[in-house]
Order: C-alpha cells, then sequence, then structure tokens
C-alpha cells in the first residue's frame, strides 16, 4: 500500500478531484493549509503599508492506494494539478505498513 499525499493550488481542487474519481479513486481527505516552496511568497500593500505574504493557501488531498494503481493516481494527481507556473504543488509517495477497518476490521488491501 502507498500513501500520496499532494500540496496543490486550491483552485485546481475540482479538477483534481474529477480526475481522481474518473480513475475509480473514491477515499481521500481534503485540507485546507498554508505553506510555501521556493517562492517565498510575495509582497502585497494594504493601506499604503507593505506587508510580506509567505505562507499562502494550499490544498492537501491524502490518499492510501494498492501498491499497483499507485503510478497510476500520481499520473491523473499531477496532470489535473499541473498549470506550468512556479506553486503547481508536490506530491509525496511513502509506503504503509497496514490497514485497518475500523467498522469490521478488515485489514492491509481489502480495509481501503
Amino acid at each position: 500500500m502507498k500513501k500520496i499525499e499532494a500540496i496543490i493550488q486550491p483552485f485546481k481542487i475540482d479538477e483534481v478531484k474529477q480526475a481522481l474519481l474518473d480513475i475509480g479513486v473514491e477515499g481521500m481527505t481534503i485540507s485546507e493549509v498554508r505553506g510555501h516552496g521556493r517562492q517565498k511568497g510575495h509582497s502585497e500593500v494594504y493601506r499604503g503599508h507593505e506587508y510580506k505574504v509567505d505562507l499562502l493557501p494550499k490544498v492537501k488531498i491524502e490518499m492510501v492506494v494498492t501498491a499497483a494503481r499507485a503510478e497510476g493516481v500520481v499520473q491523473a494527481l499531477s496532470g489535473a494539478a499541473r498549470t506550468g507556473k512556479i506553486g503547481d504543488g508536490k506530491i509525496f509517495i511513502s509506503d504503509i505498513a497496514d490497514a485497518v477497518r475500523i467498522r469490521n476490521g478488515d485489514r492491509g488491501d481489502p480495509a481501503l
């Protein structure tokens, strides 16, 4: 099993969700987060004062999938989230040792 975490631009969430649904991924957790990468934010002027905005709004999508599906999920995610500009985000992939479905005790791939 693989855990896939993606940090993307907020305006791309609908496209990414649809791309994942199109390939049959139904379970995901979505959070609104703030952060920055290489762009380190930007400056804005408000009432004559300049402010540094260094934590930008992002969306974090987390899901656990079978190892066999991981590459397809990464391709769907990156294709739907890509704008080609700085700040598109990152995808992180990690191994999951086990999963347990609380309702009935299923373990491993059947728990997904």
